[in-house]
């Protein structure tokens, strides 16, 4: 159980955990173009997680309910619709943060709101299962103790990896960091573009397309560091013909705004 309870927890803090330290890093590169200073863009992170926290419980509590959705399919196409939000916002945010870097510093509501949508409902979508992972622990008094030493480790990790992460991407100077977290950012929007794909195949919404590949007996997802490499650049061991492509278009769209593009030259 412990075990189990570690590459469960990981699994849904690691992509979290990233990708806010990866938007912090890109944030802070930008100086005070974003929300006028560094003060109130913490601020607008902390409310952005508090109410991701609060979505996540919100959601497992609903979880019931929602799963009886769209003929009990509930579950994979609102997830699916929150990966689809998510990558909206991304872009949105990249597209508002080189707009707003041409004007004169001070609040950029617009480039704010998205960040809050983004960090809400990816804190939402990963902490939701957390939730329904301890609540369906507690009914077995045997493993409760063993499930959260495994869920602390897991969160210690998880979390400590954000913030490796994080100093070391503004350990760099200012034109590589941002080259990197551009990049990581294309490709979280495109692994939740090809999890988009899979959640909506388990739907029946969209029809099965061919296997590409099976890595399964070089690194397996459920290891360390196939979690780690999921989170960050979505490594899936057997992806399909539809999930490679719309990881590739969401990875496109994001390279295509100004910043992105500003960022190489």
């Amino acid at each position: 159980m412990f075990l189990v309870a570690v590459i469960l927890i990981l699994q849904e803090i690691l992509e979290a955990a990233l990708l806010l330290s990866v938007l912090l890093a890109v944030n802070q590169q930008m100086g005070p173009h974003l929300a006028g200073t560094r003060k109130l863009t913490l601020h607008w992170y902390a409310a952005a997680i508090v109410t991701g926290i609060f979505g996540a419980a919100l959601f497992a509590w609903a979880m019931p309910t929602v799963s009886e959705w769209f003929d009990y399919a509930g579950q994979e196409v609102i997830n699916a619709l929150m990966h689809l939000v998510v990558i909206g916002g991304l872009y949105t945010h990249c597209l508002l943060l080189q707009t707003n870097a041409r004007q004169t510093p001070g609040p950029h509501i617009g480039a704010g709101v998205a960040l809050i949508v983004v960090i809400t409902l990816s804190i939402t979508r990963e902490g939701a299962e957390i939730f329904l992972y301890i609540n369906g622990i507690m009914g077995t008094p045997t493993a409760v103790t063993p499930a959260l030493l495994g869920a602390g480790l897991a969160g210690g990790i998880g979390i400590s990896a954000g913030i490796l992460l994080y100093y070391s991407l503004v350990g760099f100077s200012r034109v590589v960091t941002l080259r990197i977290g551009l990049v990581l950012l294309a490709l979280f929007a495109g692994n939740m573009a090809a999890q988009t794909i899979l959640l909506l195949t388990q739907a029946d919404w969209m029809p099965y397309t061919p296997q590409l590949w099976d890595t399964t007996g070089l690194l397996t997802e459920y290891s360390v560091t196939g979690q780690l490499l999921y989170a960050l650049i979505g490594y899936e061991a057997t992806p399909s013909l539809a999930q490679a492509v719309s990881y590739v278009a969401a990875m496109l769209l994001l390279a295509s705004t100004p910043l992105f593009r500003q960022s190489w030259r």
